[in-house]
């Protein structure tokens, strides 16, 4: 795992710095001509070669999401054998290199707005990186960890899981949005868990309640997508909890979490977001086969205490 995320302008930009072991002719060759680009990048490119020429990507077989299948982009800057940037479906894609030795130091950025993706860019990104050094070296890339897992890894390291506490005219809403890579076939039997289906004015699921926010009755489910129940205080409903996925991407289920509290002390806000956040956490290990039992207090206390110092 070696990119970076950063906000620059109010847009998302990941960064990789990549070492290759062959002289920047080379490397230039495989990041600008259709027939090397082949061998790495996620898709068939066609391309007028100088700045403001077409692009045309295509996915044959039907790999990515027949939505982007096919698209076009637009180069925007090219210095050979320095610099190749496009505009690729909207998002800019920035490739620099220089001499490093015997070698080349190629920076690659990636432009975008969906910041919950994230993890999902880097992972892409990271493999695609892997497969172009393989490409340069004549081998093939080695076999990487299980996507669930690097995944997840860049979602800690990017700080995605975090969540946030919204003023509203009723006091606050805590949110969370994460991006699980699982379908949606796996994410909602992880959340409704064995037994009868869940239905409205029974008892919500266990997997999607815990300890510090005491659950009432389920006020709307709709199949695969919404689970929300009530949240008591002194055995009175005092707000809502809403779980809601959005299924059919072939990057996974995004998760919509959300309570609303009344207007309630920091300290109320505080132990909600590092709940919930807890209580993701868990999700995504057991959806890749970790089992975290009993419940991680001493992750939820950290949390507390980050969310505290966040909050000041």
């Amino acid at each position: 795992m070696n990119g970076s995320l950063h906000t620059i302008d109010g847009r998302n930009v990941l960064r990789f710095e990549r070492r290759l072991a062959h002289p920047v002719e080379k490397v230039w060759r495989a990041i600008t001509e259709p027939a090397e680009l082949a061998h790495w990048f996620p898709a068939m490119v066609a391309l007028e070669f100088q700045v403001g020429g077409q692009m045309r990507f295509t996915f044959p077989g039907g790999e990515m999401d027949p939505a982007m299948d096919p698209t076009e982009g637009t180069i925007t800057e090219l210095d050979p054998p320095r610099v190749f940037a496009f505009v690729w479906a909207g998002d800019p894609l920035r490739m620099e290199l220089r001499p490093d030795g015997a070698g080349s130091l190629l920076t690659f950025t990636y432009t975008f707005t969906d910041r919950p993706m994230a993890g999902s860019y880097a992972t892409g990104w990271q493999t695609c990186l892997d497969a172009l050094a393989a490409a340069l070296s004549g081998t093939t890339a080695r076999e990487p960890a299980p996507y669930p897992e690097r995944h997840d890894a860049y979602v800690e390291a990017f700080g995605l899981g975090e969540g946030t506490a919204r003023e509203d005219a009723g006091g606050c809403t805590v949110h969370f949005e994460r991006l699980l890579p699982h379908p949606v076939e796996q994410v909602w039997p992880a959340l409704t868990g064995p037994g009868e289906a869940p239905a409205a004015g029974g008892e919500p699921p266990a997997p999607v309640t815990n300890g510090y926010v005491p659950a009432g009755p389920l006020t709307a489910v709709q199949t695969g997508t919404v689970l929300e129940y009530a949240w008591l205080s002194d055995g009175e409903p005092a707000g809502r909890v809403r779980w809601e996925l959005t299924g059919g991407h072939p990057a996974g289920t995004r998760v919509a979490l959300t309570q609303t509290l009344p207007a309630a002390s920091a300290e109320d806000r505080v132990t909600a977001l590092a709940a919930w956040h807890t209580q993701l956490e868990i999700l995504a290990d057991h959806l890749r086969g970790v089992t975290r039992c009993p419940w991680p207090k001493e992750r939820t206390e950290e949390l507390a205490r980050h969310y505290s110092e966040v909050a000041r």
